[in-house]
């Protein structure tokens, strides 16, 4: 499919970063034209709960705009917020690959979303008859499963502040502005992200706070870029990377 009729097709794209047309251009690249056909467009508020897990996993979604999260409650009813997707990635479509009827994970929107979606049946049409598509799922499906074993292993290895050491470093990566991370929320938010209990992220943020490592205005936590390298070599010391 042209890059024009992409476009045309879902005008809405027009309004998104560079970075993530080039990654709907790429997914789309080869998608017949009834596939635009078959999409829905919704907008999601942030904190709601659009896939639970065990549900039947019959809808495929596209992130447009927007970041989510997979959530897992298997652990005495407690939520680990374990990958973020801010990405172009088909989710529901692991499901499809591996053969499997219901969904593996909870998903909740982190900020207010655009999603597109798409019955499983249609995604099933579109991946059989195009094979560069597939190729590309199974592409992007073991990018996640490399990327969440990876986290797992340093979360398991890693203990209090290194943990949130590790976060901080993360999601400055994903979604600083202009150089600057504003993370909002309470401790709790913190303690369900990396498994670690709300005193340990009060002795983290302190620790931090008295190094220069972080800021901490109100309920706000900033960390510019000199605090970032200060968490970041912090991070590959405890992991033993360049």
């Amino acid at each position: 499919m042209k890059h024009s009729v992409l476009y045309e097709e879902l005008p809405f794209l027009k309004d998104v970063d560079r970075e993530r047309q080039e990654q709907f251009e790429e997914h789309f690249k080869s998608a017949p034209l009834w596939l635009m056909d078959a999409f829905q467009a919704e907008e999601l508020k942030k904190g709601t709960v659009f896939v639970r897990e065990g549900e039947p996993a019959d809808t495929v979604f596209f992130v447009v705009e927007g970041t989510v999260e997979a959530i897992d409650y298997r652990i005495d009813g407690i939520s680990y917020d374990y990958m973020k997707f801010d990405k172009v990635y088909a989710l529901g479509g692991m499901e499809f690959m591996m053969d499997i009827n219901s969904y593996m994970t909870t998903l909740r929107a982190v900020t207010d979303c655009r999603v597109l979606k798409i019955s499983r049946t249609k995604f099933e049409k579109w991946m059989y008859a195009d094979i560069r598509a597939m190729k590309l799922e199974a592409k992007r499906m073991g990018e996640y499963l490399l990327e969440g074993g990876r986290n797992s292993r340093l979360f398991l290895f890693m203990q209090g502040s290194d943990r949130l050491a590790l976060l901080f470093t993360e999601r400055y990566e994903r979604c600083n502005e202009n150089g600057i991370l504003e993370l909002k929320g309470n401790r709790q938010n913190l303690a369900d992200e990396t498994g670690l209990c709300v005193k340990s992220i009060s002795r983290g943020i302190k620790k931090f706070v008295e190094k220069g490592m972080i800021t901490k205005t109100g309920n706000r936590i900033l960390i510019d870029r000199e605090q970032y390298e200060e968490l970041k070599r912090m991070v590959l010391e405890k992991t033993g990377g360049d």
